[in-house]
């Protein structure tokens, strides 16, 4: 395992981050337990969870996730061996159980953070970040904004002077952004620097080889900026292991999770066959292929794999080994370029 700071902080985190969403839904408190342990074995010391999840989440399971990474540092005593980050959910329809509002007033940080807290069973969260936006804008599956928001009030100096407190107290450490835009990022950066407020050290966005879309503006950003990408979906929702080609297996997380439609387009189905033949003719699985080409990207910071099994765990984790030559990033560019990002 690598490791690496992340921008404008001493957090010194593996190249690997665990993502935890499916923890408390699809996967039981003793099943994130067993992930959280051979994680840690392998020497990811860098998990990253939100206060909305799990997904396909509902009143009765909000928090499962923070939940079972608690008891975990409970049990473990390892809190202070891995680098926590977390998320606060902005508007959203569908989770009016979070709190009302759903927004990043003053009221709703500090309540966000002190359930996060609570529920985690610590008293500081290393990596703070927005989950997306307050505006209505491009993420989720959209591509692109015909008009902008003007019902939002611009609140970025408000928002980064509420995170000064927070960090003052000793309740965050850093922060970050995800799902945001180039647009929004340069915000978060210039009232930063012009107030003298904590400046945002990541953005967590999708970044997959059915959505490249990060490259196209963001990565000349991030890597000016010094701002560290956490790419997140590196195998698009599982998509990129194959196992969707022939149809959808029952318990998979597409299966259980039908609304989710970014990665079901029939762009995404063929040019995944085509990356699962370069794949094979290279002795590599197409899981392989698709972490092995986010894992090693020089704008990429650390990358947040999930998993439901602790054998989907390691077969994700070890294809951090595999290097890929140029003439096979060539070949994956000419799959690319046939049919760019299809997946939103």
């Amino acid at each position: 395992m690598k490791y690496i700071t992340l921008p404008h902080t001493n957090l010194e985190v593996s190249d690997i981050c665990l993502g935890t969403m499916t923890f408390g839904n699809q996967n039981s408190e003793s099943e994130a337990h067993a992930q959280m342990d051979y994680a840690f074995e392998r020497g990811i010391n860098f998990f990253d969870t939100a206060e909305m999840y799990p997904i396909g989440g509902n009143a009765q399971i909000f928090g499962n996730t923070e939940r079972h990474i608690g008891s975990w540092f409970k049990k473990s005593g390892k809190r202070d061996k891995v680098i926590l980050a977390t998320k606060i959910a902005g508007p959203n329809r569908g989770l009016e159980y979070i709190r009302q509002p759903l927004d990043f007033s003053k009221k709703s940080i500090h309540e966000a953070v002190e359930l996060s807290l609570k529920n985690l069973q610590t008293d500081y969260i290393d990596l703070y970040q927005t989950h997306w936006p307050e505006r209505v804008m491009n993420m989720f599956g959209k591509r692109g904004i015909t008009e902008v928001d003007s019902q939002w009030k611009e609140n970025i100096f408000e928002v980064l002077t509420i995170f000064e407190g927070l960090i003052k107290e000793g309740k965050i450490k850093h922060i970050g952004v995800s799902n945001e835009n180039p647009w929004g990022v340069m915000r978060f950066l210039i009232e930063a620097e012009k107030h003298n407020l904590p400046r945002i050290a990541t953005i967590q966005n999708p970044y997959s080889l059915l959505n490249r879309l990060f490259e196209v503006g963001l990565s000349e950003v991030c890597m000016r900026e010094n701002v560290g990408l956490l790419a997140y979906s590196p195998l698009a929702f599982g998509f990129l292991t194959g196992k969707y080609l022939n149809g959808t297996p029952a318990n998979s997380r597409m299966g259980t999770f039908p609304n989710f439609t970014r990665y079901t387009n029939e762009n995404c189905y063929k040019v995944t066959k085509e990356y699962q033949d370069l794949a094979h003719s290279l002795g590599l699985t197409l899981t392989e292929l698709s972490l092995a080409f986010v894992y090693h990207q020089k704008f990429v910071t650390s990358t947040i794999i999930g998993a439901t099994s602790v054998d989907q765990l390691e077969e994700n984790i070890n294809a951090f080994d595999v290097r890929l030559t140029d003439e096979v990033i060539d070949a994956i560019n000419k799959i690319q370029e046939s049919q760019p990002n299809p997946a939103p």
